[in-house]
Parts: structure tokens; C-alpha cells; sequence
């Protein structure tokens, strides 16, 4: 069994997947927009270029996502997208591009469970934890 984040965009998936694949190192494996497909009839002309549906693999992990039909989109909340890294420098890096723009609701700080830790909303609207863990 795998557990795999399938996330919801309003109209900016293509952007926000592009940004995550530099940024996290990942490889996006395809993006297929409404155009072309039977989905195409169900949405105005202007939405035909939106993601239908996204993959990208990060290492061993699956992020797949969508653009939400016009006037379906919802703000996330309830959960966080978690990443783990056991490299400071790196896990900063990160944690400081996907704030970038965005909301940070828990600055990126030592804790006494991580040697780095922080809680932020990207500028595409996903909440994000990023966590290095303390060397052992």
C-alpha cells in the first residue's frame, strides 16, 4: 500500500508543480490539461488549459494534484504536507522558498525534537512542515 497527497489548485498547478520539482528535486512524470479530453466540455473555454490531473515523484514518494473546476476550489486546511530531511543547510533552503511569498506560521527555529523545524503556507496556498532531523 502507498499513501500518496493529491493536492487541489486554484488555476495554478502547472506553475506551483513546476516550482516543486526545482525546488524539491522531483520529477514530474506528466501534467494533462482539460484540452483534448472528454473533461474539456465540462469547463469554459478559458479553464482548457488548466491541470486535469498532475504526477510528479519526489524520491520514493508520488505528489499528484489538480486545478479544482471553477467555482469547487476550497482553501486547504486540516492538513500539511511534511517533509523530512536530515540536512540543515538544505531543510532551510527549502523551508525558506516555500515561505517565500506565502505565510509562515511557525518560523524555521531548532526545537526539542528537531535540530530545524518550521510550519508554512506556500504562495500557491499549501501548507508545508518542513523537519531536520537532530543528528544522532
Amino acid at each position: 500500500m502507498q499513501l500518496n497527497p493529491y493536492l487541489y489548485f486554484n488555476g495554478d498547478c502547472e506553475a506551483a508543480f513546476k516550482f516543486y520539482e526545482q525546488l524539491l528535486g522531483g520529477k514530474i512524470e506528466g501534467i494533462m490539461n482539460h484540452a483534448g479530453t472528454p473533461a474539456e466540455q465540462h469547463v469554459p473555454a478559458e479553464w482548457r488549459d488548466k491541470v486535469l490531473h498532475a504526477r510528479m515523484t519526489v524520491g520514493d514518494t508520488v505528489l499528484m494534484a489538480s486545478d479544482a473546476p471553477p467555482g469547487h476550489y476550497e482553501k486547504p486546511s486540516g492538513f500539511s504536507v511534511s517533509i523530512q530531511l536530515n540536512d540543515p543547510a538544505r531543510a532551510e533552503r527549502i523551508f525558506n522558498a516555500l515561505a517565500e511569498n506565502g505565510k509562515v506560521q511557525m518560523p524555521f527555529a531548532q526545537t526539542f525534537w528537531a535540530e530545524r523545524f518550521g510550519m508554512c503556507v506556500d504562495r500557491f496556498g499549501i501548507p508545508w512542515m518542513v523537519n531536520c532531523d537532530k543528528a544522532a
